[in-house]
């Protein structure tokens, strides 16, 4: 399997090495003064919190280098497409921006099926995909030469969140709480593959529609087969109600644990202190401007100045994600073409994002930046790390 994908690695590249060539000063998305990225992303659908901070913090960035003077001399011009969380205009947006606009590469899009929906033609026109906005496996596996992810995955988060917790709290009895969903399905299969490596049974479990408002028939049925941990594949908004709804009903000698999909400060503020005690797996950093040292303050200020609000996780994305790519186009010298960019892309290791995440490293064969997961309590309304890096 590793010889057939080393040389499907390889054939694509030459694919791109060969567009490249034949290019030879025409690089799609890259003239004598601009380079053009782009973004499908929700700007007003039930994600737009993310989309809207992580496409306006990446503005930031991109204007701060243009004003400095570009990337040997090239302006970065950032194109945002809204896809109001829903795939077919994912579909219809990244059309647009590979057939009209001809971008250069991809960043941030937001959403696991809107990412995955658009690889097809994305990838046939030789454009990367940068650090998309979700954790799925999928963004990196199987190893493809356009696909590159700094964090790691929801699948790490959660295995290393068990092993975590129910080592260091003495807990027995494992259950999930997941999405009937592709990506409950990713956490439902890593708490499986988790109980099988600690050589223990996955007690009970129960499934919510995204939509649910009501979790107590669920939360009855995992309290009545004895969990004492409960591994949630939920996002925000069931996050919240499932874990509140157990606290309601005054089921307390039980640890929740989410992962990054749940990595939101809008879980941790429930009105009401909600989900106090909830842990959270997750692949990067929550800043707080109170607690923030002088190069993140720096950057929260601007933000808030700029936008009017406070920078949120979305924001963290966007801004690691932009400053990666400066760094890399930096790297990749002024001859710019897109197999320069993706050589310059896995030469960078040892990279430390400004919020003091993991460590990244790629490589021609490691386009994940590090499985490293951080872990989290929910404490006075606030995520406070309480371990990790965590491996599983």
């Amino acid at each position: 399997m590793r010889i057939k994908s080393v040389a499907v690695t390889a054939a694509l590249l030459s694919a791109v090495t060969f567009a490249g060539v034949a290019q030879a000063q025409s690089v799609r998305g890259v003239s004598k003064s601009e380079i053009l990225i782009g973004m499908h992303t929700d700007l007003s659908g039930v994600a737009a919190s993310y989309g809207v901070s992580s496409s306006n913090a990446m503005r930031l960035e991109f204007d701060k280098a243009n004003a400095a003077g570009g990337i040997h001399g090239r302006k970065i011009r950032l194109i945002v497409e809204d896809h109001q969380y829903q795939v077919p205009r994912a579909v219809q947006a990244a059309n647009k921006l590979i057939n009209r606009d001809k971008i250069f590469i991809m960043a941030a899009a937001l959403g696991t099926p809107m990412n995955n929906a658009v690889f097809a033609d994305q990838f046939k026109a030789g454009i990367p995909n940068i650090n998309p906005v979700t954790a799925a496996r999928s963004m990196v596996e199987p190893h493809h030469p356009l696909k590159f992810q700094t964090i790691s995955s929801y699948y790490d988060h959660t295995r290393a969140s068990i092993k975590y917790v129910m080592e260091k709290n003495g807990r027995k009895k494992l259950c999930t709480l997941y999405q009937d969903t592709d990506f409950g399905m990713e956490i439902f299969e890593a708490v499986k593959d988790q109980a099988k490596a600690m050589n223990i049974p996955v007690v009970e479990t129960a499934t919510n529609k995204p939509a649910d408002s009501d979790f107590s028939a669920q939360i009855t049925k995992l309290r009545a087969a004895g969990c004492d941990i409960v591994m949630l594949g939920a996002i925000v908004r069931d996050a919240i109600l499932s874990y509140g709804t157990a606290r309601k009903m005054g089921w307390t000698d039980v640890d929740f644990v989410s992962q990054s999909a749940s990595f939101d400060q809008i879980v941790a503020s429930a009105p009401g202190g909600a989900t106090e005690g909830l842990y959270v797996g997750a692949g990067t950093v929550m800043p707080y401007r109170d607690t923030a040292d002088a190069t993140v303050a720096a950057w929260w200020d601007a933000y808030k100045a700029k936008y009017g609000n406070d920078p949120n996780i979305g924001a963290v994305y966007g801004t690691n994600t932009a400053q990666l790519i400066i760094a890399a186009l930096d790297k990749a010298g002024k001859d710019l073409t897109t197999e320069g960019f993706l050589k310059a892309l896995e030469g960078i290791t040892g990279y430390r994002d400004i919020f003091g995440g993991p460590v990244i490293n790629f490589g021609p064969q490691k386009h994940l930046g590090t499985n490293e997961v951080l872990l989290y309590q929910i404490q006075k309304g606030r995520f406070v790390q309480i371990a990790g890096p965590l491996k599983y």
